[in-house]
């Protein structure tokens, strides 16, 4: 499979989006809506003269290798090793070994960067979709920029602050403090990740495909009236019985070794109380520090992270 899924417009000034899907591997939602999408949108052009695409789209594919093996990773989670000292290994091949995901960081930093030199935005965005392992919820989560913040609220999906906090070495991160930029472009960059159910669920599809046309609606990329607005109603309907907004308080980073067990049956949102038996390690039971309400709690064999807790803000 080709490292670009697809691409769109280009003709007009606009915005550069570029949207990834499968940053994990085993998280197919985002390439299968971006499939669609490009498809939508090429029906679109064809059937309405009138039909005017401003700036350009981009999808891509993240972790080849890990999604056409279906695994979250291969060695290392790929979203976790976009750190400014990282790529500077990585883009100089120093001889402290190449691992599967360093190509993988490779090979996108290269089609990133002929993207942004060939279309030269001002403005780049980035959506960068995902699905859980847990049932339950579905979330946004956008970095601290204002931009950031009215994006994700774009996307009608219930929206996580802070949590970039917790979580070091992500794509999205790096992309916003600046670090794509090449030859002077772009301007101004910001995003916003976007966790669209659980992995399996053929409705996570779906919500992938609403909250990628939100994005463009957005972005300036497309009218309100482009495209089908049924997608939305999926998501609006279901973003209903979730809170709007909430703000991390607590993460259980794993470490190698620990072999990692959450105990069954929690779903994203689900409420959880401070002392309350959550997972199990090698040291033995692991306690919830705070009440409020679990996130992302990890129910496969790979992951850096255990689970989130969160706080409602009302």
């Amino acid at each position: 499979m080709n490292r670009i899924i697809g691409s769109f417009g280009g003709e007009n000034p606009g915005a550069l989006v570029l949207v990834f899907g499968a940053l994990h591997g085993n998280e197919p939602a985002g390439v299968l809506a971006l499939e669609k999408i490009f498809q939508m949108l090429s029906e679109e052009a064809k059937q309405r003269e009138d039909f005017c695409f401003q700036g350009k789209l981009v999808g891509i594919l993240g972790n080849r290798q890990a999604f056409l093996t279906k695994q979250r990773f291969i060695e290392k989670d790929l979203n976790r090793q976009w750190t400014p000292e990282n790529i500077r290994r990585i883009e100089h091949n120093e001889a402290t070994g190449i691992a599967a995901e360093d190509l993988e960081i490779a090979a996108l930093l290269e089609v990133i960067h002929d993207e942004i030199q060939a279309f030269k935005p001002e403005t780049l965005i980035v959506l960068d979709m995902h699905t859980t392992s847990a049932g339950g919820g579905i979330f946004c989560i956008p970095t601290d920029e204002k931009a950031s913040l009215r994006l994700a609220k774009e996307l009608h999906a219930p929206v996580i602050l802070n949590l970039f906090e917790g979580v070091e070495g992500t794509l999205l991160r790096f992309a916003a403090d600046g670090h794509l930029q090449s030859g002077g472009f772009p301007k101004h960059t910001f995003g916003a990740a976007f966790e669209a159910g659980q992995h399996d669920d053929p409705l996570s599809v779906t919500r992938s495909i609403a909250a990628i046309i939100n994005c463009l609606r957005a972005a300036g990329n497309i009218q309100p009236e482009d495209l089908p607005g049924e997608y939305d109603a999926i998501l609006l309907e279901y973003s209903r019985r979730l809170p709007k907004v909430t703000r991390l308080q607590h993460v259980h980073h794993i470490r190698p070794g620990d072999h990692f067990r959450m105990r069954p049956g929690y779903a994203n949102f689900q409420p959880v109380q401070k002392g309350e038996h959550l997972a199990d390690d090698v040291t033995g039971p692991i306690i919830s520090s705070c009440a409020g309400l679990i996130l992302m709690p990890l129910y496969q064999p790979k992951g850096s992270d255990g689970f989130f807790i969160v706080e409602e803000i009302t």
